[in-house]
């Protein structure tokens, strides 16, 4: 059996969880005994994510060999707990920069290059690029943006025509849709979803299965009304209306019975889906037994999405626990003096300063990571979280004139530096990301330390996505004041993990392990964070 293909469109409005879509079908299929791969494309021109600001598309997900990806990327590996290559994420900007770039090494032939086929083609190797690498049994695919939008255009095209290109019975396509809820006539509008499925079947798409998205169940007339109107069986009208948490969204996506739908439309041979740990994880989040309130004190809070991948791997932690969480995202910003920051702060069970870049909002972290320190309430820094940290033990504790040299060149310590010196000159933005230690890296923990007792190994791979470091000249200084250097890259060249042995849980790390943590299997170091938090409640 070769690999079949599912593409997800959306369409009325952006955000409407195709990405959650994607990914929960992918861990049906996948729990039916499938190979499943999900990827996404995007339309925008943007080369590289890494690129965006974080407060306009969100995150920046890194996997394992060290590619910048979109946030959908981190959605995926959660629901189905695989490591995904960087052929999993496409954008335009690659597509029309490899086809410019084809085009100046004369593969054209002196032909001129158009939209079609030199664009299109391009999508379609690049959908295929990556089931060539792993041959999944289905690939799954989610097209960004909305149906209409001019710059998607293209990629609308190409998947129409891979149609033609691998036959109607190896293809598949979901229309993800918003049902709107009207209040003052107490009805579902239909309109839009039939407007955005007429804008699909004009561009020669028409699509198996409608996913609705909504803010309660549709009634049976709903369901009929967008089957007639949309020329689909009313058992392809999928219904997905708000849940309290996403990780349902798979369960509710069986229940439609939107996986039965596939598996016969694309003649897969597998079994039922065995949903009893999902189901289970699903129970203990409904049903927690603690409480607790965390904070996430860093600088793109204009936008949760910003830190979905923190906020996700706090919610598997409680999950473990059975502990309902209460995240809440402070503007590091707001936190102008260390009043200021006790004050906010006070009400906290546990505080995480994330990764970031530049040098806005610094000085609120210093003044959060100073509270949790001296208040003894569990902390735990990521990347910029660990930076930071050791500017500020360095500063009140080992009366350093401490400080980064991203964020405070002028310190006479600069005990977070850029090891790779060509940093500090690059003139662009790509020539300092590619002094990055980015991707999957190995790291060696100490046994007895608290970092050791979580992973339960001594040897770890993480992924990096930075330019400082700790500065090795103070190595033994931090140490003979009491700071232990608890994981150190395979290399013996950096610092990755540092922990305060008296606090109750004071860990901070270079590596974001949000990128690894699993709604089924919580990362260790954010579960135990949040065991600390729980044991620190019980008393």
């Amino acid at each position: 059996m070769g690999t079949k293909y599912i593409f997800i469109t959306g369409g009325v409005v952006s955000s409407l969880g195709k990405g959650i879509t994607a990914a929960s079908l992918g861990r049906l299929l996948k729990n039916r005994g499938l190979n499943v791969l999900v990827q996404k494309f995007d339309p925008y021109i943007n080369v590289n994510p890494s690129n965006m600001s974080p407060t306009q598309h969100g995150e920046v997900f890194v996997t394992d060999d060290g590619a910048e990806t979109d946030m959908d990327l981190g959605h995926y590996e959660r629901f189905i707990d695989m490591n995904l290559p960087r052929t999993c994420s496409t954008t335009m900007g690659t597509v029309y920069d490899r086809v410019l770039r084809y085009e100046r090494e004369g593969k054209y032939l002196g032909g001129t290059v158009q939209v079609i086929p030199h664009i299109t083609n391009e999508i379609k190797t690049s959908i295929r690029r990556a089931a060539d690498e792993i041959h999944p049994d289905v690939l799954i695919t989610e097209v960004g943006g909305t149906v209409g939008d001019i710059e998607s255009l293209p990629i609308i095209e190409a998947i129409r025509q891979m149609k033609r290109d691998i036959g109607s019975e190896n293809i598949m396509y979901l229309h993800v849709t918003l049902v709107p809820y009207l209040a003052a006539s107490n009805e579902a509008k239909t309109k839009p979803t039939q407007h955005s499925v007429k804008e699909l079947r004009s561009i020669g798409i028409q699509p198996h299965a409608i996913i609705c998205r909504s803010e309660h169940p549709l009634s049976k007339e709903t369901e009929a009304k967008i089957a007639l109107f949309c020329d689909i069986d009313q058992e392809a009208v999928i219904q997905t209306p708000d849940v309290g948490n996403l990780y349902e969204i798979p369960l509710l996506l069986r229940a439609e019975g939107l996986d039965d739908m596939v598996v016969e439309h694309l003649r897969l041979e597998c079994g039922p889906a065995r949903m009893d740990e999902w189901e289970a994880l699903v129970r203990r989040a409904r049903n927690p037994i603690y409480k607790a309130r965390i904070a996430v004190v860093g600088k793109y809070t204009e936008l949760p999405d910003s830190y979905i991948s923190v906020c996700e791997a706090l919610k598997h932690a409680g999950i473990h626990h059975q502990a309902e969480l209460e995240i809440d995202l402070i503007f590091s910003g707001s936190l102008d003096s260390p009043g200021k920051a006790a004050e906010v702060l006070a009400n906290y069970d546990g505080i995480i300063v994330p990764g970031g870049f530049g040098t806005r909002g610094i000085q609120g972290m210093l003044y959060a990571i100073q509270f949790a320190r001296e208040a003894k309430i569990p902390y735990f820094g990521i990347g910029l979280g660990m930076q930071l940290a050791l500017v500020e033990y360095g500063r009140h504790v080992m009366h350093l004139d401490a400080g980064s040299e991203e964020a405070h060149p002028d310190c006479l310590d600069l005990v977070v530096h850029y090891a790779r010196k060509n940093i500090a000159t690059a003139k662009s933005t790509f020539e300092k990301n590619g002094a990055m230690r980015i991707g999957s890296r190995e790291c060696y923990v100490k046994s007895t330390s608290k970092a050791g007792k979580a992973y339960g190994v001594q040897e770890i791979r993480e992924r990096h996505r930075h330019r400082l470091e700790m500065n090795n000249t103070y190595r033994q200084a931090y140490q003979d004041a009491g700071v232990l250097l608890s994981g150190i890259s395979e290399d013996g060249d950096w610092v990755d993990i540092i922990e305060l042995p008296e606090h109750p849980w004071f860990l901070a790390c270079h590596f974001q392990p949000e990128f690894k943590s699993r709604p089924n299997r919580a990362h260790p170091l954010f579960r135990d964070f949040v065991g600390a938090i729980v044991d620190r409640k019980r008393g």
